[in-house]
Parts: C-alpha cells; structure tokens; sequence
C-alpha cells in the first residue's frame, strides 16, 4: 500500500520514470548473459528498449518504443515453448515487464507503473528464495547477514528485496525534483538514479553467476 501511496504521489512522468527505474535494476542482468540462440532475440533491440525508455516521455519516443516492441515480438521466442534454466528465467521475466512497459505508454496510469514496479521487486524477492535454498553459502553471506542485522525492523525479509526496496526508496524520493521535460539520461540527477539501479543490478549479476556455477 505504501508503494502504491508514494508512486500516486508522483506526476505522471515521474511515476514513468518510476517504472522506468524498476526496469533498468535488471538491465545489467539480462544483457550480461548471452540469451539462448533460439529464442532469436536480437540483444541490440533489447538495449535499445532500455534506452528508449529512458528517453523524454513524448510521441517520437513511444513511438519508437512501440516498433522496437513489434520488431522484439517477431522472435521465435514468442511461438515456441522453453524450458529455461535459473539465468534464463530472469532474462524473460525482464522481456516480459519490458513489454508490460509498452502497454503502460498507451494505459499510463498508476495501476501500469505499479505492475512494472512490483515485477522488479517480485524478482529480488525470488532470487532470495534461490539463494536461501541453495546447498551453498553464498559468497557475500556475512556482509548480506550484516546488512539484515542493522535493518531489525524489516528482519523478515531476504537481503536483495531489502536492497531492491532502498534502491526503489532512494529513485522515488528523488524523482520530484527532475525536470518533467527530460528523460532520465539527461539530466545529472536522472544520470545518478540510474547508475545506483545499474550497480545494484550488477550485484545481481554475480549472484545469478554463482548460482550458475554451483548448479541451482
């Protein structure tokens, strides 16, 4: 509920680039992984997904937006069945909010943004069940236990939702002080939010090549 209160809180294009944010924490993860031959989707499309997002909110953007998606939604990926494995099954959760991204541009209101949002976070609360659940330690266990341990009153939950959480946190308190007519590349700030989801989502990208290597 409190998501839900912050994000209405925010103009419209705030609550965009909100959504926008939550895509890009899992940014890194996807493009830092070759995706499977046969699923033929082209990585320079998804890049450009990602970029056009973070592009000024205006007809010529979304539009672009729109056509990188049909051009994404010719791929084998989308008429075949597949079996992915741990890495995998991240990369097309992430298609799949990208593409939930693009029916925001035509349904824009909370209730899109709050499904782009959620999506991300489900994901960090998912890759906490597949480290809790692994007959590994994880490399970084003491510093994720530490990190738990000076955040008492939210004990409950996994270390990278809580990491999730401050990242979102930090992006939605600063996103009302960014210009309404820019995108998020192109201010400083905008530039600031999101290199802190890139280097949160670069921590995602060790932990899915540990659980690579160790056979999760």
């Amino acid at each position: 509920m409190a998501r839900i209160e912050g994000l209405a809180g925010l103009k419209p294009v705030h609550q965009r680039q909100a959504a926008v944010l939550a895509l890009w924490q899992w940014r890194a993860p996807i493009l830092a992984f070759e995706l499977d031959a046969e699923w033929g989707v082209d990585q320079s499309v998804l890049e450009s997904l990602f970029r056009l997002a973070a592009s000024p909110a205006g007809e010529q953007s979304d539009r672009a937006y729109r056509r990188a998606i049909a051009e994404l939604c010719t791929a084998p990926l989308f008429t075949s069945e597949v079996d992915p494995d741990t890495v995998q099954l991240f990369q097309l959760e992430t298609i799949s909010n990208l593409l939930t991204f693009g029916e925001l541009l035509d349904e824009a209101g909370v209730d899109e943004v709050e499904r782009v949002v959620e999506a991300s976070a489900g994901l960090a609360n998912y890759l906490d069940g597949l480290v809790e659940g692994s007959f590994y330690s994880h490399p970084s266990e003491e510093a994720h236990r530490q990190y738990l341990a000076d955040l008492a009153d939210r004990a409950s939950e996994g270390y990278f939702a809580l990491r999730h959480f401050a990242v979102e946190t930090a992006c939605h308190g600063a996103l009302g002080v960014l210009p309404v007519s820019a995108g998020l590349l192109d201010s400083s700030t905008g530039r600031e939010l999101l290199a802190l989801c890139e280097d949160f989502g670069e921590e995602l990208v060790t932990t899915m090549q540990w659980l690579r290597v160790t056979g999760h």
